[in-house]
């Protein structure tokens, strides 16, 4: 295997947008520590036998901080070079609010907010060692909008923006610049079924101005993107990435 330009640590690395992330990554030559609850790397798509080499895979469940603690201490350990954290993990609950309870509520914070937190808090003193790096928070177009029976994971993905934004001031004299970047519908595997109906399709036509619905490799290239362009002077900001969804509603 020839050398790497370094690594970049993902969460929810096994399907759907995170193995689409950990595809895109490798593919531009970095080693990627992939960070799944099975530990098994990307179980959606089998990766070709070059990219295969660059990819080492860590059970990591991001519900637990003493998971996340290990796994990323683990990825620092076996890399030359340890650049940035893509935090891809996270659940979606949806539900009518007035029946919600405090539990589910809980639960989407804790794995949506409080775990992205603490993976940021853990690679901070790895990156800081290096002189600097990129943590990309994976958010959600949602954190914008009025969503019926979504009001958990709304709120779970503007506390993203937010703890984005404040982690960026706080991190930018050790150089580690953070940014969120924010989905709108992606088409993946858990929202299959929906898409096979003539009337859902007509709904995306309808509201999607781009007449679609987005892929994982789109959102896949963003980030990388921002890994490889390693823009200095941008950091904080949260990136849309839902084909003008977003600011049609808004």
């Amino acid at each position: 295997m020839s050398k790497t330009k370094g690594t970049i640590a993902v969460t929810g690395a096994s399907r759907g947008i995170g193995s689409a992330i950990v595809r895109n990554l490798a593919e531009r030559g970095y080693q990627v520590a992939c960070l799944s609850r099975k530990g098994q790397g990307i179980e959606d798509m089998a990766p070709s036998a070059q990219l295969a080499t660059q990819l080492k895979h860590y059970t990591c469940d991001v519900t637990e901080e003493q998971s996340i603690i290990d796994s990323l201490q683990a990825a620092h350990a076996d890399s030359d070079k340890l650049l940035g954290l893509v935090n891809n993990a996270g659940i979606y609950i949806p539900g009518r609010s007035a029946h919600y309870t405090t539990e589910k509520f809980r639960q989407v914070f804790h794995t949506n907010v409080e775990a992205v937190f603490s993976a940021c808090r853990e690679v901070y003193p790895y990156l800081k060692a290096e002189g600097g790096g990129t943590i990309v928070n994976v958010g959600s177009f949602y954190d914008r909008l009025a969503v019926a029976y979504n009001t958990a994971y709304a709120a779970s993905k503007a506390a993203v923006g937010s703890l984005t934004r404040s982690l960026a001031i706080e991190w930018a004299p050790d150089q580690i610049r953070v940014l969120n970047v924010a989905p709108g519908y992606i088409a993946t595997d858990l929202n299959k079924k929906e898409r096979e109906t003539e009337a859902f399709m007509t709904y995306l036509k309808t509201n999607i101005p781009v007449g679609r619905a987005g892929e994982p490799d789109e959102v896949a290239q963003l980030v990388g993107t921002l890994f490889d362009d390693n823009i200095g002077f941008l950091t904080g900001e949260t990136l849309y990435i839902d084909g003008g969804q977003g600011t049609k509603l808004a």
